[in-house]
């Protein structure tokens, strides 16, 4: 229990927290007669930078320009010092102004001028101070004079030419040419340094040149300053002719010694570099080498920044624009060439001057009020803030205790008029400072009007109409609307009072013109304005245009009634075709209407009829078609198209009730298309005037309904008729008929009951529809109550949909129930519902929190429960919060990026599973008790190391066919390793079809990222299964299929940086082609999704190369051995004429083996059928008289004698012995069928031999 001392102290502490309120501060209009007014300590608007380079050939202008009230007055500080302009006759301040010009028609050199000034606006309310400008004059100094001895180099070795140009304000910008004004050919080999020394990484003969000059540019003085020309001799070891050269042989034959590479610039293997936040990092490597080395370019410990980093000068040089802190680390550079390679790190350290977080900002306060200044700013070295007052530091003011500093913010309570003053923030350290002036201006102002005086508004009834009322004072008057000069304020049901003094009326009536009169009032005064508000008819067409067809020759006519406000001037006017319509002599138009006399073709088209008044309008149009005479026949009619429906006609309302009326009407045209339906609309003008809405739907064969309505409504109706092909012009509105009114029938929807605060409940729900009310006057009462407590029902009426219960405890439940009302009585009552009043933060944590049974990816959690009624809300769950401190992996960087998962528990002895884990990471947790609105406070951190586990697939894995033998793999480490690697696993085997073979298995150290197979068949295709190894195991198979050839493989990893949120597209793919998909962080790579894999579709189908398979070159074999041994037959046939006689064995069925004849004839025969005896006679092959003839596969030699023939005709006989006719000829006989002419054909063609056959298939 707390004794009557702490009773007594919290009662204070209540009290000064409930007198502490922070103002916001006075936004001060840019209206002329106020800032004529309005005092207004110093603003510095305009100054020179702070590092001013001024070319000494023109006139200084420091500049320094502010505002203020009263006028101001300047002065200015030189080197720290009071620098009086009036006792130098060259300098001047301008009128009005604190520019200071410093002229030398006189005399008088800019170098004395030199030195640090600072500019103090000064009026009675406090002093502003400018940057301190350092003003340091241009200079373009002469190149020294010196005497350059030639220089000699070996053919080969490396060169620095210094250029060493005059230290200029600014510096120089230098470059190398040659006599001739020519710029010095730059290339990998020969290029410029940062420091503009000429860098050859090795010396050709032809570099031999006697004009080798260094030029500076002066960027104020526009001057080239040049240094005397070197000249380069080298020296060869054998002749040099100019002749000789070409790019590929550039020592023209002659043997040149080569050497590793050596860095030039800069030198050793290591080196530091510093550059500021936002500036430019410039790295440099030059390396000298034979063959000219290469440069390439890394980062320890990540990735080149991509977006931000440029190569230049031939790879030569990193660029780096808006370095940020992240930039800094070790940067290695690499050269290299076939000989060797060196490495050179340079370590970037990035440092900041101070830059703003947070700017103090000029504060304007009423007397009385209370406010603060905040000066924040960063930098690396952190910066440190000093405050000033008026120029001094704010130690030498005495301390006020109105005024608080603490640190960064200086606090104001209860300021007075006479405490205005300017306030200096310095934020600064050894890179730099920044300066920023705050004014505190205490302004007590009586209430003034801003707008004109008693002005007339005129607006459309039932519109939504503004009244603007702007006001001013300080402290901020309270500002009120009154009507007719009566009345309490306005404020509330169709009247809402805005901030900046406009009072909007959401649906203008007839009862609301009048005099408008707004008053703002202060403890200073009083201040009003009057506005006058004209409600006016709206503007309309009453009788619209209608399309119409004409004969071509006749008269038309658009009619176009217009009812508007009797005292509003309306302009009619007509367009055709959206533009202006020209009348001329044959066109009328009178009030109401359009007359087209003498209607021809280019009358034809879209008729508008727009009317305006000053401050509304309405347009309605027509198409006009025009036809030939012959339309009017009944035959030429029929045979046009169907056409929309003409709209019904007459509409006519009869049998009044209370909730329904009877609407008839007469149908019009249906032009050829029956009509299928008729589409009721409705228009009424209480709520949502001039916009149509559709009642109900009846069929096309009813032209009277009974329409059931709502009460209290206004009403008119038009009809829509429809048929297949679309629906007709809306017809003639008709009468209004208002429906009686009566009390609601509908309970409002979505009632229900929350906290906002901690002490509160509100209770809201869905207003009725308009067409709900059913009368005038609608408001709601609302039931509530504690539940089960056994109070009565507290209720209240309001006109909106939300009331507010205040002085609750926090989360305690709630009885509701509403009921809307009108004039005509209540409504039924809604359901009792449940609320609940606000939450509030829950007051205890979540303790003894740990963790067990640790694996690689998951882990469970324990804790110990809150008590419920700490949690002061509804429970929601216990919310971890864990993220990844660091992974076990060396070097390797994490996000760490802190992730929730919510635990729902309400046993004693809580506990959770935490899943998806990166394994070998140490990780870090705490937890919180989360109601709907809060969180409690944390837990205590536990720290834990999750196991090691198998790693992810390997980033990349590609694939080459470099030649026809060899295939290259070569893959990246994975993005997780999930421990410490302890090798690569790849498994690979032959793929052919749907059929794999045997499977082999090769395993690398972890330092090894290609292999290389040699294939022993060309034409076999690999699939490769890749997955990295740590000490638990295997991890993702990464696979990839070789390709066939060499155009078919080199896979590359493309990189395609992601800016906008998901989905996106990822385009220039190519058809039918595999690909491998993955999102990974740019800046930890370390954060990556799961690899997807898909396939494109095919831009066509892709043919397999039979050519290279082993049955079709099989196939093919067998087929030439058949066509070979075919004409080898051939060729014996041909080869031994004369007749057989085989008549006596025609009929006879011959064995397999061939039957040899007394007479020594031989019949062949293939397959089992006999033919016929008139078929064999015409298939028989007869030799012709050409015995004498040689044989087809013998050769003439050159002196006309016949060659024996390689080939003996007993090879091709079945036994040992062949045997012949006494012609030596040869017979046979096939079973393939042959005309005669094509058996003539053959014999008078070539035969071929069976070397010749050979050859052929070949």
């Amino acid at each position: 229990m707390l004794g009557q001392g702490g009773h007594a102290a919290l009662a204070l502490m209540s009290l000064l927290l409930l007198l502490w309120q922070e103002a916001a501060p006075i936004e001060v209009p840019q209206d002329a007669k106020i800032l004529q007014d309005l005092k207004q300590p110093p603003t510095i608007i305009k100054q020179s930078v702070k590092d001013y380079i001024v070319d000494p050939r023109d006139n200084i202008i420091i500049e320094c320009e502010a505002k203020g009230n009263p006028v101001l007055t300047f002065s200015w500080r030189r080197n720290g010092k009071f620098f009086n302009i009036g006792k130098d006759p060259r300098v001047t301040m301008r009128k009005r102004s604190g520019t200071l010009e410093i002229g030398f028609r006189s005399g008088g050199r800019p170098e004395d001028y030199e030195g640090e000034y600072q500019c103090f606006a000064n009026n009675d309310l406090g002093v502003a101070l400018s940057n301190k400008i350092l003003l340091r004059v241009s200079k373009a100094p002469l190149w020294p004079k010196e005497v350059l001895e030639p220089v000699s180099v070996t053919e080969g070795s490396p060169l620095v030419l210094p250029c060493n140009p005059p230290p200029g304000l600014p510096p120089p910008f230098t470059f190398w040419m040659d006599s001739s004004m020519s710029p010095i050919p730059q290339d990998k080999r020969v290029s410029m340094g940062l420091n503009g020394d000429l860098y050859f990484s090795n010396v050709l003969a032809q570099d031999a040149h006697t004009d080798y000059s260094c030029n500076a540019r002066f960027l104020f003085t526009h001057t080239i300053q040049q240094k005397n020309p070197f000249t380069l001799k080298v020296q060869t070891t054998e002749p040099f002719n100019d002749t000789s050269y070409n790019a590929t042989d550039p020592y023209g034959g002659r043997k040149v010694a080569e050497s590793t590479p050596i860095f030039l610039s800069p030198p050793g293997t290591e080196s530091s570099k510093m550059v500021l936040r936002d500036e430019q990092l410039l790295l440099e490597c030059i390396a000298a080498g034979l063959p000219t080395p290469t440069i390439k370019w890394f980062k320890k410990g990540g990735d080149l920044p991509g977006r931000k980093v440029k190569f230049e000068n031939y790879n030569k040089t990193l660029k780096i624009i808006n370095v940020s802190e992240e930039d800094a680390g070790e940067y290695v550079c690499m050269a290299n060439n076939h000989l060797g390679s060196i490495r050179h790190s340079i370590f970037v350290q990035i440092k900041a001057a101070p830059y703003w977080l947070d700017k103090p900002s000029d504060l304007v306060l009423a007397p009385d009020e209370n406010g603060r200044l905040v000066c924040r700013a960063n930098g690396n070295p952190k910066p440190n803030i000093q405050w000033l007052i008026n120029g001094h530091p704010i130690e030498s003011y005495p301390s006020s205790p109105n005024r608080q500093e603490l640190g960064d913010t200086i606090i104001f309570r209860s300021v007075q008029i006479g405490s205005s003053a300017v306030y200096q923030c310095n934020a600064s350290n050894q890179h730099g400072y920044l300066l920023a002036n705050a004014f505190v201006s205490v302004l007590d102002m009586p209430p003034r009007m801003l707008g004109p005086k008693n002005q007339l508004i005129k607006v459309i009834e039932n519109n939504r109409t503004f009244l603007d009322c702007p006001f001013f004072g300080s402290p901020l008057p309270d500002l009120r609307w009154f009507k007719n000069g009566q009345g309490s304020g306005l404020d509330g049901g169709q009247y809402r009072v805005y901030i900046n003094g406009t009072l909007e009326i959401k649906r203008a009536r007839a009862e609301d013109e009048g005099t408008y009169t707004c008053v703002a009032n202060s403890i200073l005064g009083t201040a009003e304005n009057q506005v006058r508000l004209e409600v006016k008819e709206p503007t309309r067409i009453v009788r619209l245009p209608e399309h119409q067809s004409a004969i071509r020759g006749s008269t038309a006519r658009f009619d176009c009634k217009v009812k508007s406000d009797p005292s509003l001037t309306v302009t009619v006017a007509w367009m055709k075709d959206d533009k202006p319509l020209h009348l001329g002599w044959r066109l009328r138009k009178d009030e109401e209407s359009l007359t087209i006399p003498n209607v021809n073709e280019g009358d034809e088209g879209t008729y508008t009829c727009a009317v305006k008044s000053e401050i509304d309008q309405d347009s309605a149009s027509a198409r006009l078609t025009v036809l030939e005479e012959a339309s009017l026949n009944p035959s030429v009619s029929s045979a046009l198209p169907p056409d929309r429906p003409d709209p019904p006609m007459d509409l006519d309302l009869s049998d009044p009730a209370a909730r329904s009326v009877r609407l008839t009407w007469i149908p019009g045209n249906d032009h050829r298309s029956p009509i299928t339906e008729f589409l009721v609309q409705f228009e009424e003008d209480r709520w949502e005037p001039n916009r149509w809405q559709n009642l109900s739907t009846y069929p096309g064969d009813l032209n009277s309904v009974i329409l059931q309505l709502a009460p209290f409504v206004n009403y008119q109706f038009r009809v829509i008729a429809i048929n297949s092909v679309g629906q007709s012009q809306p017809s003639r509105p008709s009468p209004r008929y208002k429906t009686s009114g009566a009390a609601p029938d509908a309970i409002p929807r979505g009632l229900r009951g929350w906290g906002s605060k901690k002490d509160n409940m509100e209770i809201t729900w869905e207003p009725l529809l308009d067409l709900e009310r059913n009368g005038p006057n609608l408001h709601y009462s609302i039931w509530w109550r504690r539940k089960d407590s056994g109070e009565e029902w507290s209720n209240v009426t309001t006109v909106g949909s939300k009331h507010v219960v205040h002085n609750t405890e926090t989360y305690v439940p709630y009885e509701i129930k509403l009921q809307a009302r009108n004039e005509f009585g209540s409504g039924p009552e809604s359901n009792v519902i449940i609320g609940y009043s606000g939450e509030d933060k829950p007051t205890d944590a979540p303790t003894d929190l740990q963790v067990s049974k640790v694996d690689s990816t998951k882990a469970n959690v324990h804790w110990k429960p809150v008590d419920p009624n700490t949690v002061q809300g509804e429970f929601k769950e216990y919310r971890l919060y864990y993220w990844r401190e660091s992974s076990q992996v060396p070097g390797l960087i994490v996000s760490k990026e802190k992730k929730t998962k919510g635990f729902y528990s309400t046993t004693a002895e809580p506990s959770g599973i935490l899943s998806d884990l990166v394994p070998y990471s140490k990780y870090k947790m705490f937890m919180v008790v989360a109601n709907n609105h809060f969180e409690g406070p944390p837990s205590n951190t536990v720290e834990f190391n999750t196991k090691e586990g198998v790693p992810d697939a390997p980033r990349s894995f590609r694939i080459y066919r470099r030649s026809l033998d060899t295939i290259y793999l070569e893959w990246e480490k994975p993005l997780e390793p999930n421990g410490i690697l302890i090798g690569y696993q790849l498994r690979y085997q032959t793929v052919n079809g749907s059929r794999l073979g045997r499977s082999h298995l090769e395993t690398f150290l972890p330092n090894v990222t290609d292999f290389t197979l040699r294939l022993s068949d060309r034409s076999t295709r690999y699939k490769f299964f890749l997955s990295a190894l740590t000490q638990v195991g295997t991890g993702e198979v990464y696979a990839e299929e070789s390709p066939h050839f060499t155009n078919e493989g080199d896979k590359t990893v493309k990189i395609v940086p992601v800016k906008q949120q998901p989905p996106i597209t990822v385009a220039d793919l190519i058809a039918g082609a595999e690909y491998h998909l993955r999102v990974y962080s740019h800046e930890l790579n370390s954060v990556s999704s799961k690899s997807v894999s898909f396939k494109t579709k095919p831009a066509y189908i892709d043919h397999v190369d039979i050519a290279t398979q082993g049955w079709f070159i099989g196939l093919m074999c067998a087929i030439a051995l058949i066509i070979l041994i075919l004409l080898i037959v051939c060729f014996i046939k041909r080869s031994r004429g004369g007749k057989y006689p085989v008549r006596d064995k025609k009929d006879l069925p011959l064995d397999p083996v061939d039957q040899k004849d007394q007479d020594g004839s031989f019949d062949y025969q293939n397959g089992s059928s006999v033919p016929d005896r008139n078929e064999n006679e015409n298939r028989s092959l007869e030799s012709s008289d050409e015995d004498n003839k040689p044989l087809q596969g013998s050769q003439t030699s050159l002196d006309g004698n016949v060659k024996e023939s390689d080939d003996s005709l007993v090879d091709y006989g079945e036994g040992g012995d062949g045997q012949f006719n006494e012609d030596g000829s040869f017979i046979g006989q096939y079973t393939v069928k042959k005309d005669k002419d094509e058996t003539e054909g053959n014999e008078s063609s070539e035969a071929t031999s069976p070397v010749n056959a050979i050859y052929s298939l070949a």
